[in-house]
């Protein structure tokens, strides 16, 4: 996926709504605002890494389902973070009571909240700087537990909310820990 930052910062701030309003007459394109307030625009993703990130979130949708423990969302699922930042994490995940503590004009826009959990898969055209920045910038916002995966060097990144990230070469599965208890991502099918 190639972005392309554009700032429009010197001849207008762009409020929530033309924010909500640009991504809403543009369907085709996949935006999102850094906390700076700097439009990304970013192209789709291509069929290897769709492919991919369908499958890893067909998992966490089983998961969800048995334990109903909270709600997942997709990549095409735009989030306002505390920050003031738009993101849209290729999976992510809320705790129940958390997303029912929204009101139904929030569930319906871009959610004001920060997701418990989020993932990121790298695309082969993805910049991994920008993108271990965009984690941080999740967990800066009160995520509590980020992966990002990098198919290409067979390396995980895992985000902690207040530790250091911890990076694992070529794991075979990835616990959600105390966030997402009982989920196990089976990574073999990844690395093929």
């Amino acid at each position: 996926m190639i972005a392309v930052t554009i700032n429009f910062n010197s001849i207008a701030k762009i409020t929530d709504d033309q924010f909500y309003q640009l991504c809403r007459e543009n369907p085709d394109v996949k935006f999102e605002r850094n906390a700076e307030g700097e439009i990304i625009v970013m192209s789709p993703t291509g069929g290897e890494t769709g492919n991919y990130n369908f499958e890893i979130a067909t998992d966490f949708g089983i998961w969800n389902r048995q334990t109903k423990l909270g709600i997942c969302f997709d990549s095409s699922t735009c989030f306002k973070l505390p920050s003031a930042a738009n993101r849209s994490p290729d999976v992510s995940w809320i705790e129940k009571s958390r997303w029912e503590a929204l009101t139904p004009e929030q569930k319906q826009q871009f959610p004001p909240i920060a997701p418990d959990f989020v993932l990121e898969l790298m695309s082969p055209t993805d910049s991994l700087k920008d993108t271990q920045d965009k984690m941080q910038e999740y967990m800066n916002n009160q995520v509590k537990l980020g992966w990002l995966i990098n198919r290409k060097t067979r390396r995980v990144e895992i985000y902690r909310q207040g530790q250091e990230k911890e990076v694992l070469e070529c794991p075979t599965e990835l616990s959600g820990e105390d966030v997402l208890p009982g989920f196990v991502l089976n990574l073999k099918t990844l690395w093929q």
